[in-house]
């Protein structure tokens, strides 16, 4: 895998019998080091000035999600595992409850799939059942687009 990569996260939300999906693609900087693989890019949102700078840190069996900017989070999902956070935003802040039930990984030479699948928690009551799916892959490669 290049330094270079392209990174297209792909969420959804499944409350009350309806999916909401968002997806984002994004340039940014991959590198491994002690058995994690490490992604980093930046992000705009709508309705914010300011990019969000996003790392991803991952191994079979657990994700890291970190944002800063505009909004600040923590995320962790370890397969089998509840874990708390903040989400803080200019809006105030929420306690998360993420209730991990699988984070798959299938590496390839120039590319890196990561499914994490979990149960979403807002100030402790059941929000969503949720499912983050990540590629990159390297920049010269291009997305592929796979469902």
């Amino acid at each position: 895998m290049t330094k270079d990569v392209l990174v297209r996260v792909s969420s959804f939300q499944t409350a009350e019998e309806e999916t909401e999906h968002m997806e984002v693609i994004n340039k940014g900087n991959y590198y491994k080091k002690n058995d994690f693989h490490y992604v980093m890019y930046e992000e705009m949102m709508e309705g914010m000035d300011q990019p969000i700078k996003s790392m991803m840190k991952f191994k079979e069996g657990a994700l890291t999600v970190t944002k800063k900017g505009p909004l600040n989070v923590n995320m962790v999902f370890e397969e089998s595992q509840k874990n708390n956070c903040c989400y803080a935003t200019p809006y105030g802040d929420m306690m998360l409850g993420i209730d991990t039930t699988a984070v798959e990984l299938i590496e390839e030479e120039d590319r890196i799939l990561v499914n994490a699948s979990y149960c979403l928690e807002a100030n402790y009551q059941h929000l969503a059942d949720c499912e983050i799916r990540m590629e990159i892959c390297s920049k010269d490669r291009g997305m592929q687009f796979t469902s």
